[in-house]
Order: C-alpha cells, then structure tokens, then sequence
C-alpha cells in the first residue's frame, strides 16, 4: 500500500511511498482511510522525527478488517479515530477503544476534524466539572480546539468568553460565545474555569481572572514564551484556585467514547466540523505552508485517494 513517510533532510516535508500492509493486534481494526485531518503539533515533529517515520493522526474512513478478539466495529463499518501514528496512509491498524462509528450525515472531511481537536476540547472542559451556569473562558478560541471548546462549554450551559481577533467574532458568537475580547485582562470575570493554550503573557493575565476555587487548564503554549508569575497572583479573590496541565497522550482511557459523543453532536447538528481547506494528500506540502501562515480558517484536510502515483 501507499503511505506518505517522513524525510526531514528532502524538501517537500514528506515522501509518498511504497509501505508493508498494517499488521493488526488482536485488539486493533483496520481502518481503509479516506481523509485525514492536520494537527500542528504532528507538523512540528517532521523535522525532528526520523527518516521513515509515519505521521497521521486524525482520521476517518471504513473498518477493512475488523478487530480478531471482536471488539469494536464491523468491517465496513464507517468510523473516524486517532491513531497514535502513521494515518496519512491508504490503511492503518488502529486500537478499537480509539475508534467512533461516524453517522451517515457526516462527510469523511467533516469527521476527520474531530479526533485530536474535539476530544482535546471534550476533556479540559471536563476538568471544570459541571458547567451550567459557570463563567468559562477560552484562549485561543480561534484555533482548531478553542473553537470546539467554545461551542462545548456553551452547549453545556456556561457562559462562555472568547478570546480571539476581531475578525473571529462573528464565528465565536455565532458558536454561543457571550463576548469576544483580544484579552484575558479585557474580558467580564472572575471565571470558574479558563482554558488555556498560548502560554507566555496570555497565560499571566489568565491567574488574574480566575475566581476563588477555579481551575486552569493549561494544555498548549503556542506563544512559546515563558510565563511570569507569582504567588499573590493566587491571593486577593483567587483563593483555592489551580492550575492543572493536561496532555493529550496522558488523558486516560475511554477515547472511543468521547469521539462517539463528538461524533453524534456533530451528526445532529448540535457542533460544526469547520473544514477550511481540503487537499489531495500528494499535495499535502500546500495544506502546511498555509496553516504555517495562519491562512486555514479551521482545519485542513487531506484526502487519501488510493490512485496517488508516486
């Protein structure tokens, strides 16, 4: 089968090659893969990760073969998932307690948005517990997980703050946010639960505006700057509040749920798959120089097509 595979000294990011077939686990379906959505994360490691190295997270397509111990779904059945690796692939055996079936309504592109960012979004707002009636803020609500967060908390019964540009408002309110602000220090607290991803002064400002017993979860640092802070940051109105971390790679089990949940708000409307680019995989050096620039509202997504010549 075909793959795209890592060659950090070559340009063009990737090479589409020729690969052995997935070899499956007893607990791990193959998953015929027809669209793979791009995290920034996994475009950081290209040029750090290996020669022959095989990248791709997000995906979404059909059950080839389904698990041998008989868990998880059917073959043909269509589902997205996260793999650990190695999803920009015509076929990839993935866990099955890391797989969602995926509704009909739902277009492969559209599903293929959900894995890393959605379940991402699903599980820091967890961390604040039940969020009827709570102040919720979110940073970097104009990226692929803020976006989810926003609409997450709102359906949940928070009210919801964003923090983005301008030209994200009308998107972000639209998604049930009650105001959008360039800060954390502009926006109307104190707030139970902050989500945080930039790091560096945005996070700073955040120990400002969480109210007494509240919790920040920091899970990003796009800023890649450090952050300034001191105790009496946690005195004066803040008391009890806390900041935990959340890695993605260390949440714990139940995925498969999560991404079924995700799935379901998506198939009935209630989320929206935001898929602002959407690419031939062979063309995937196209899909990265734009969200390097920041010119991909949502994610982009490529397509696996089983004709790629190489």
């Amino acid at each position: 089968m075909k793959a795209l595979v890592n060659t950090p000294d070559e340009p063009g990011y990737v090479a589409l090659r020729e690969v052995a077939d997935p070899q499956p686990g007893p607990d791990e379906a193959v998953v015929r893969v027809h669209a793979s959505s791009l995290n920034r994360g996994e475009l950081r490691l290209l040029a750090s990760r290996p020669e022959g190295w095989r990248p791709g997270q997000d995906i979404a397509g059909v059950i080839a073969r389904a698990a041998a111990d008989g868990s998880g779904p059917a073959a043909g059945s269509r589902v997205i998932a996260l793999a650990e690796q190695a999803g920009w692939a015509e076929a990839v055996a993935v866990p099955t307690d890391r797989i969602a079936v995926l509704d009909d309504r739902v277009g492969f592109a559209e599903g293929a948005t959900l894995p890393m960012a959605g379940s991402t979004a699903l599980r820091t707002l967890r961390l604040g517990g039940n969020l009827l009636g709570k102040r919720v803020m979110v940073t970097g609500a104009s990226g692929g997980v803020g976006r989810f967060q926003v609409r997450l908390a709102a359906l949940q019964g928070a009210r919801v703050s964003a923090v983005a540009s301008d030209r994200h408002g009308p998107t972000l309110r639209g998604f049930g946010a009650v105001e959008v602000v360039p800060s954390p220090a502009a926006a109307t607290g104190p707030f139970d639960l902050i989500t945080e991803s930039v790091g560096g002064q945005r996070l700073a400002e955040a120990f400002g505006r969480i109210g007494p017993g509240g919790t920040i979860v920091a899970f990003g640092l796009s800023s890649g700057e450090p952050t300034p802070f001191a105790f009496p940051q946690f005195a004066g109105g803040h008391e009890g509040a806390r900041i935990q971390t959340f890695m993605s790679y260390a949440a714990g089990g139940g995925l498969g749920a999560d991404l079924l949940i995700l799935a379901d708000l998506l198939a009935n409307g209630q989320i929206e798959a935001e898929v602002g680019l959407q690419v031939p995989w062979t063309d995937l050096r196209q899909a990265v120089e734009a969200l390097q620039k920041r010119e991909v509202a949502g994610k982009a997504v490529l397509h696996i097509t089983a004709d790629a010549t190489i």
